[in-house]
């Protein structure tokens, strides 16, 4: 049988979420854990791949496996025998060809910026002492929406196969006294958000027009974006499927 499992985590402790030879990642905890209670080797494949440092709020992953369990304890289960910076929300079965990364529909990013220096949030949100034009910000956000091609926001030498991403919300939002980028896509390249956020953050600071980002994008040049924000601001929030591949 095929699973689906829905977790979330704090990514600070974990050099991303695919497993590494040398280093602790999401998966390699999740796939210990499912291993150990199940008495069988597990793999499994996300949505995504999180990089280091980068949060999951919501994060599914499928699974294979011949023996029966009670979904529901083994939610139980893997939740006490996880760490506290990985929490398991749901399993539940899935149709033989549900893929949780092929199949999923969009994928939503949170970006958190605090305006104001704040002892509480710092592990939590970027803090930019400056002053930021956010009306600037809003509107170059809406030149997103208008192109597909966003090699110019990924890391360089990655192994894809198009640079293109069908983005359907580009936005800012005010939250207290931080500033939220909420981005939803089907699919990101590998550090595009950091990426768009941080040209973002220069044509806040006057240091990029609005109307530079449309030479930015079709450059499809990394060098001539915007510098990458740190990771620990980012979240992964939504993931959305079609409503069939569950059983």
């Amino acid at each position: 049988m095929r699973y689906f499992i829905e977790l979330s985590y704090n990514g600070t402790a974990y050099y991303g979420w695919q497993k590494q030879p040398k280093a602790i990642s999401v998966q390699e905890v999740v796939e210990k854990g499912l291993s150990l209670l199940l008495k069988v080797k597990v793999s499994i494949m996300a949505a995504g791949r999180t990089d280091t440092g980068v949060h999951a709020q919501q994060m599914f992953a499928h699974f294979d496996v011949d023996v029966a369990f009670s979904e529901t304890d083994l939610v139980y289960k893997l939740n006490a025998f996880l760490p506290k910076d990985v929490a398991i929300h749901t399993i539940f079965k899935v149709k033989d060809d549900a893929h949780a990364r092929f199949n999923a529909l969009s994928r939503t990013y949170l970006y958190r910026i605090s305006l104001r220096k704040n002892v509480f949030n710092f592990d939590n949100a970027y803090y930019v002492k400056q002053t930021l034009d956010i009306e600037k910000m809003k509107e170059a956000s809406k030149i997103l929406l208008q192109y597909k091609d966003f090699q110019c926001f990924s890391k360089v030498n990655t192994d894809v196969k198009t640079y293109n991403c069908n983005i359907m919300q580009a936005e800012w939002f005010f939250e207290n006294d931080e500033l939220h980028f909420v981005i939803k896509a089907d699919r990101f390249l590998r550090n595009m958000v950091r990426a768009i956020v941080g040209t973002m953050i220069e044509i806040g600071l006057g240091k990029l027009q609005i109307e530079d980002l449309h030479t930015i994008i079709n450059s499809k040049n990394r060098s001539e974006a915007g510098f990458s924000v740190p990771a620990h601001a980012l979240y992964l929030t939504t993931i959305e499927y079609p409503n069939d591949i569950k059983i």
